[in-house]
């Protein structure tokens, strides 16, 4: 059995090399995926079989398990679901693109930009009824644009001749500093309930989510995740440096920026609505590498459906096994994640 199928369509303009081995594993982490939401689903204060949640998800089951399932559990489940996928992704185009395996979303102040920018929106556009004064839907807007600010200042101050990657953790870790002294000082003139809100968003947590978070999340997170597996190749050029990615025709800056936007548009999206979850955009991409190898075009589907399920396992942990105190899921994915960047640099040291 050949081990690689190509495809091509459009009178051959699309081609697209497909690694069997690599889809049989991306197809049993997505069963993976399915039975963590399921179970996740039916585990809480009030137990539901899992034949019943599934029952449930194709219009079944009694009517107090429908309102359990579909107001109170699966939004939460599905935002924790899409913010790791999107996490993941960003932290996959950062490490390929800049070449440093310890390149992730938080680790260099991507996230912290975006969470300041996020509790800033908050705190601007609320009134003394702490209510909004414009729609929530600015909220992945405003995300963005803190994201991208952080991402692009990060990045020039960390070009000379180059990025050294020892250069860009060190700069990324200040401005990050950085980010989280703005978002305290924004917490501090902010009223209080917002700050207290803000605190234990920032910490990373899905609690609170509904199906109008969902529903703008959605959107904006299938459409730069699924575009993240088309610009798979300009990651795989990036990786041979920028001299031969030139060589072989490449467009090496053009194609940064583009791959830039891609990860702080992801990135925005998952802190609005699941706060500050760290460490899944580092650790979910070495975890596919290790499974599919470095190819991109196996490599981000694997590490989205990785980093979607440890953002709903951190969430189920945090949830049912400290009743009746309810933890955020940043605090499980921290917990792993720092160490696990520890040893990264150890092993990187020399490099």
């Amino acid at each position: 059995m050949k081990k690689f199928v190509g495809k091509r369509w459009l009178q051959e303009r699309i081609s697209l090399l497909i690694d069997l081995t690599a889809l049989k594993k991306i197809l049993l982490l997505g069963i993976i995926a399915l039975f963590v939401m399921v179970m996740s689903t039916g585990i809480g204060d009030m137990k539901i079989a899992p034949w019943n949640v599934i029952s449930v998800f194709f219009g079944g089951g009694t009517s107090l398990e429908q309102l359990v399932v579909t107001s109170f559990r699966l939004p939460r489940i599905l935002i924790a679901l899409l913010a790791g996928m999107a996490l993941a992704v960003a932290g996959g185009i950062l490490q390929g693109m800049i070449r440093n395996p310890l390149a992730s979303p938080d680790i260099i102040g991507i996230t912290g930009g975006a969470g300041a920018a996020v509790v800033g929106f908050l705190t601007l556009f609320s009134n003394d009824d702490n209510t909004l004064m414009v729609s929530i839907k600015w909220l992945p807007v405003a995300a963005f644009i803190g994201a991208t600010v952080i991402a692009f200042l990060v990045y020039i101050l960390a070009w000379r001749k180059g990025v050294s990657p020892v250069r860009l953790v060190l700069i990324g870790i200040g401005i990050s500093a950085l980010a989280q002294a703005l978002t305290t000082m924004l917490m501090i003139i902010g009223p209080i309930y917002r700050a207290s809100q803000a605190n234990i968003w920032i910490t990373g947590t899905v609690n609170g989510s509904d199906w109008n978070d969902v529903w703008i999340l959605l959107p904006w997170s299938l459409i730069f995740i699924v575009l993240s597996f088309f610009i798979s190749r300009q990651l795989n050029i990036q990786e041979l440096g920028e001299e031969i990615a030139t060589g072989v025709g490449g467009h090496v800056q053009r194609q940064r920026f583009f791959l830039l936007i891609m990860s702080t548009a992801l990135v925005g999206g998952a802190v609005a609505f699941a706060g500050g979850i760290g460490f899944v955009g580092l650790m979910a991409p070495h975890m596919a590498r290790r499974m599919v190898g470095s190819s991109f075009g196996a490599l981000l589907p694997t590490a989205a459906l990785i980093g979607g399920i440890l953002v709903m396992v951190a969430d189920l942990i945090g949830r049912t096994v400290f009743l009746p105190l309810e933890v955020p899921a940043g605090v499980f994915t921290a917990a792993i994640g720092a160490p696990y960047f520890i040893y990264l640099l150890f092993k990187t040291r020399n490099a």
